[in-house]
């Protein structure tokens, strides 16, 4: 094996899916196809024995499902996890998203025979994210492991809103955000007074699913937004994928991505429209993240006044978008994850 090559054992115990894969990384000079497993348990013995940089993992598998090897992989040989999931509708796609809690990193549409059209689109998109994956450094997944001990790192006052209070929270996620979505918004109570705006990276028809997930894990009221609907108190809004969701004035909108836009939705776009609509009367929060997404958006936010957040180094499964928050002086307040959904529970009681 040459230097610097990308090591990855596929997982699906369909043979058909697994040779495509393979054929789809190793048209890649950078890429190497080290094992393929038919089912989980295979997989959990061919990851200990080859120790891979990435693995791509299908979720209903006989023996033994994705969401099962997921989280014994995690646990016992940490490693960067790309779920690639024929379900993206119906009951079936809360496993996928059980896997990202598990420890998975990204999730993605499995190719079906009617996509094979798109082949080399697809391809380029599947080799893209494994080589991102590849360059993350996974923690081990054990029960209490992230247990904030109730400090932050960094910690300012956050500013009041003053005599109007809080209109809204605008939140900035992407690789491993699922997760930190549900611990976040799993702590605001169904009455919370708010409507929440969120910017989620995540690949193509996944949103439905999401929004499904976490409403069914949250006394909170999560919905897919609408474009030209006016936010209500108590919902939490999720962006569509392709399509950047700004406040516009008190309606949201949906705007298309600008050319070049490496991310999309973008918390940036989100949370500057939020700071000229809401100035001060607006929390802000970015969690984990490949990137610096949301930072510049942040820091909007903070100049005219509203409340900060970002996500701290231990508790983020990727520390790019907090660390740019951070970093630029946009984060009024650094928290660990378990921390954040109090905190804004508490400034929304103010």
């Amino acid at each position: 094996m040459a230097a610097g090559h990308i090591r990855v054992v596929i997982c699906d115990d369909s043979l058909v899916a697994r040779e495509m894969l393979a054929q789809i990384l190793a048209s890649d000079r950078g890429i190497e196809v080290v094992g393929q497993a038919k089912d989980g348990r295979e997989a959990i013995e061919i990851v200990g024995r080859l120790r891979p940089d990435v693995v791509t993992m299908d979720i209903h598998m006989p023996n033994m499902d994705g969401v099962a090897a997921v989280e014994q992989i995690m646990a016992f040989t940490p490693t960067p996890i790309l779920v690639v999931s024929s379900s993206v509708r119906g009951e079936g796609i809360g496993y996928a998203f059980e896997a990202l809690k598990a420890g998975a990193l990204e999730v993605m549409k499995k190719p079906e025979p009617k996509d094979w059209e798109d082949l080399q689109r697809i391809g380029t998109d599947i080799i893209r994210r494994v080589k991102i994956l590849a360059r993350i450094k996974v923690i081990t997944h054990i029960a209490g492991r992230h247990r904030p001990d109730g400090r932050s790192t960094k910690r300012v006052e956050l500013p009041s809103a003053g005599k109007e209070g809080y209109g809204l929270v605008a939140i900035g996620s992407s690789t491993g955000g699922p997760s930190a979505l549900m611990n976040v918004l799993g702590a605001l109570p169904v009455d919370f007074p708010l409507p929440v705006m969120v910017a989620q990276h995540i690949a193509d028809g996944f949103i439905p699913g999401l929004v499904d997930w976490l409403d069914g894990g949250c006394a909170i009221r999560i919905e897919a937004a609408l474009d030209m609907a006016t936010p209500e108190p108590g919902t939490v809004y999720i962006a569509p994928t392709g399509r950047n969701l700004v406040l516009d004035g008190r309606v949201m909108r949906f705007v298309e991505p600008q050319k070049g836009q490496l991310y999309i939705p973008s918390a940036d776009t989100l949370c500057f429209s939020v700071a000229d609509s809401l100035q001060r009367r607006a929390i802000g929060v970015i969690l984990t993240g490949m990137g610096n997404d949301g930072a510049h958006g942040l820091k909007a936010m903070r100049d005219a006044g509203a409340a900060t957040i970002a996500q701290d180094e231990k508790s983020s499964t990727v520390y790019g978008m907090p660390r740019a928050a951070k970093e630029l002086g946009a984060a009024g307040a650094v928290l660990p994850l378990d921390a954040i959904g109090p905190e804004i529970v508490a400034l929304a009681g103010r």
